[in-house]
């Protein structure tokens, strides 16, 4: 029989947590623990523990998150019929939403089972039952409901939920989302010059034009130090791009990016672009085994045009990349035309999702259907 334990703080993880998920950085009690010190404050966080017996045998990331979609579209002119779903959308999702995944990193890094000791089914099961407990707690604590539940972010050909009799059972719908832009390093590349090499002249030229542009600016690593001294500034760069954006679901902490650099040290990397010795933007990169899992980054609006500072930022991120000798460099979602001009490949991406009351989950379907993205960007092919 397979049993679950909701665990509130980092501190009470069981023992073999780490040793379970060592393959992950993102379901490392330390990463966790950073999460939850320097997360947004719309955000709680469980950790779930599955067992066999005494044996932890699967975890999962659970994030309750206080959701007001009508707040979070942001600076978007759009038709009045789209504005008319928005409405509609917003009024059937606002409130507390119930994630089981990382609203704040694309990729599958929630969940994770022992194949040896549990089956899929299991897994799912047991999951579900954790979901439901959590729901039932949240509201004899708080008087509020759960409106609706989230499990991201899949691979279409990863972790095959939608098989498992839970997913029928409860009514998930499935949602497509944008897709996760990953490039995979070559093998014969050992630095920037072999990457630069394998581009067609049309992209070469791109390259070489974009590092022209630069001008006075440089890059350099800022340490924890650096990180700290630079924390209304980062985070100031930060909202600049953050704010522009269509959606959002949350907003980072001030002091986010300190957190992560004290609690993840060299498997967290701060990059930051100056101009007469002032920080004018910055990237960010997390370090997870052999993949490179860029993270969020923000510039002045001043130099992003003029001098293609979100062009060179991916170009520094491959760099990196290359030279530390990572197999891939996942860019994540968002501005796929100018990812996929650098090399990056879109790997479709799925959630699921239902809302807890079954007439409205019963319409969600179509509502889904209209929100799902569409391919209004050109794939690009840089390489020979």
């Amino acid at each position: 029989m397979k049993t679950f334990q909701i665990y509130r703080s980092t501190r009470d993880l069981p023992k073999t947590w780490d040793t379970l998920v060592k393959h992950d950085v993102f379901l490392q009690s330390y990463y966790l623990e950073a999460l939850v010190q320097g997360g947004p404050s719309n955000i709680k966080i469980y950790f779930v523990g599955i067992f066999s017996d005494d044996e932890l045998v699967g975890v999962a990331i659970i994030q309750i998150v206080n959701l007001y979609l009508k707040d979070m579209f942001r600076k978007a002119e759009v038709s009045c019929a789209k504005e008319f779903f928005r409405s509609i959308i917003s009024k059937i999702l606002k409130g507390n939403v119930l994630v089981v995944g990382n609203l704040t990193h694309t990729g599958q890094h929630s969940m994770f089972f022992n194949k040896k000791k549990i089956t899929l089914t299991e897994y799912a099961e047991t999951i579900y039952k954790a979901v439901t407990a959590l729901k039932n707690d949240f509201y004899r604590e708080h008087r509020k409901p759960i409106h609706a539940i989230l499990l991201k972010d899949f691979f279409v050909n990863e972790m095959k939920l939608k098989k498992t009799p839970v997913f029928d059972s409860f009514n998930f719908h499935e949602v497509s989302v944008q897709p996760n832009m990953i490039l995979e390093t070559r093998k014969q590349w050992s630095n920037m010059q072999d990457y630069v090499s394998d581009l067609s002249k049309k992209y070469r030229d791109r390259y070489k034009r974009a590092r022209k542009k630069l001008g006075d600016i440089y890059c350099k690593e800022l340490d924890l130090h650096a990180v700290q001294l630079n924390a209304v500034v980062l985070h100031t760069l930060y909202l600049n791009v953050s704010s522009n954006a269509k959606f959002n679901s949350f907003i980072l902490p001030q002091d986010h990016f300190f957190v992560l650099k004290q609690k993840l040290n060299d498997n967290f990397k701060v990059f930051g672009y100056y101009l007469n010795h002032k920080l004018v933007g910055f990237f960010t990169l997390i370090l997870n085994s052999r993949q490179l899992e860029t993270y969020f980054l923000g510039y002045d609006t001043k130099h992003q045009y003029g001098n293609q500072l979100y062009l060179n930022m991916l170009y520094d991120m491959l760099d990196f990349g290359i030279t530390q000798r990572f197999t891939s460099v996942i860019y994540a979602r968002t501005a796929m035309a100018i990812k996929s001009s650098v090399g990056a490949k879109p790997r479709p991406m799925v959630m699921y999702m239902k809302h807890t009351n079954g007439t409205l989950n019963r319409i969600l379907k179509p509502v889904f259907k209209l929100m799902n993205p569409k391919q209004d960007w050109e794939e690009r092919h840089p390489f020979k």
